[in-house]
């Protein structure tokens, strides 16, 4: 992960000017950029998202009611994030919108660790979510095979699970339907 120095706060437009093999992210103005993600850790968000995306976007085999989203583009209070998933109740978000990003802020947010991008995710992005008023947030880091989930209580992240390895699961906000957490690593 590396910050791009720019002399004024970075813009919308200067993402556009990052390489199609980068993903650009600006927090208080700085402009991040890292590459896009490796083959383990892309593996894990996709899996991750089939299961979620059948059960609880579908409703195949689940409860339906979220709309679940591979990297949508966050604009929220400003900053611009790039989740690896995110997914919002359809009672919130009724109506898919037909734009390039989103400004209401999901329900739920999940962050695919790398080594590039841990720090980030953690340090930065965390408190823009939780002050965006996100719910839940899960961590997932594909080399140590584990799954971090934490719920937002009072403006503050409260850790309610952590699983390893093979585990079959069942986490909030998708705890009506067991996921084989084994199915996420490569």
């Amino acid at each position: 992960m590396s910050a791009l120095p720019l002399l004024k706060p970075a813009t919308y437009e200067d993402l556009f000017d990052l390489p199609p093999n980068r993903v650009g992210q600006i927090v208080h103005g700085v402009l991040y950029s890292h590459p896009r993600p490796a083959s383990k850790h892309a593996r894990s968000s996709s899996m991750l998202g089939v299961d979620l995306g059948a059960s609880f976007d579908k409703g195949r085999s689940g409860p339906g009611g979220w709309w679940i989203l591979d990297e949508p583009e966050l604009h929220l209070d400003g900053d611009i994030l790039v989740p690896d998933l995110a997914g919002w109740r359809r009672e919130r978000m009724p109506v898919f919108p037909d734009a390039a990003w989103f400004d209401l802020a999901p329900d739920w947010v999940c962050e695919v660790l790398s080594p590039g991008t841990a720090r980030f995710d953690r340090i930065e992005k965390m408190p823009l979510y939780r002050a965006a008023g996100v719910q839940h947030l899960w961590l997932i880091d594909p080399d140590l095979r584990t799954l971090e989930a934490y719920e937002n209580h009072a403006g503050r992240w409260t850790l309610i699970a952590a699983h390893a390895d093979q585990a079959q699961i069942r986490v909030p906000p998708f705890d009506a339907v067991a996921i084989d957490l084994g199915g996420l690593w490569a």
